[in-house]
């Protein structure tokens, strides 16, 4: 009886090996229909050669350990070389704003082009890439800086008279 226990419980290590690589390696779906035949095929062993209990362990170990497999596997994943990377560490030698541009909120300028919600605005004498907060402000309008996030600097609209009278 042991004996017959062998090649399941080979089966089992191998189908969850398989679904570790399913979650590494790009394969649409291949290797996770391999680990189901793989898996399904060491149950259907232990439900024919074993025992129904012996079924029902296997059963309930894969209900257990198999997301435990998958969980380790995208930890894995996200510590590897494979894994994409979505910032840039400060060794990389970029930064994810410009210094410069803090010193910009307060500031009033005037729209080089329309702001429909992004575009450019000349503030001080420097241009610079603004957005709005979704409103549309027309090309030549005045623009006050609300806020610099990161590396983008968000403005809204005021009246021309007053941007030319603080300039």
């Amino acid at each position: 009886m042991t004996g017959n226990l062998v090649l399941p419980l080979i089966l089992q290590v191998v189908g969850a090996g398989v679904l570790i690589a399913e979650v590494v390696f790009p394969s649409g779906g291949l290797l996770a229909i391999l680990t189901m035949g793989i898996l399904g095929y060491s149950l259907y062993l232990v439900f024919s050669t074993v025992s129904m209990v012996a079924g029902m362990a296997f059963v309930l170990a894969d209900i257990i350990i198999l997301p435990i497999v998958v969980i380790a596997g995208f930890k894995v994943l996200g510590r590897s070389k494979m894994a994409l990377h979505t910032e840039l560490s400060s060794s990389d030698g970029f930064t994810s704003h410009d210094e410069s541009l803090a010193g910009l909120v307060g500031q009033k300028g005037i729209a080089i082009t329309d702001l429909r919600p992004a575009g450019t605005a000349m503030i001080g004498n420097r241009r610079v890439d603004v957005v709005t907060r979704g409103d549309y402000i027309e090309k030549g309008a005045g623009v006050l800086v609300d806020t610099v996030e990161g590396g983008r600097v968000v403005a809204r609209g005021i009246e021309k008279q007053a941007c030319k009278s603080t300039a």
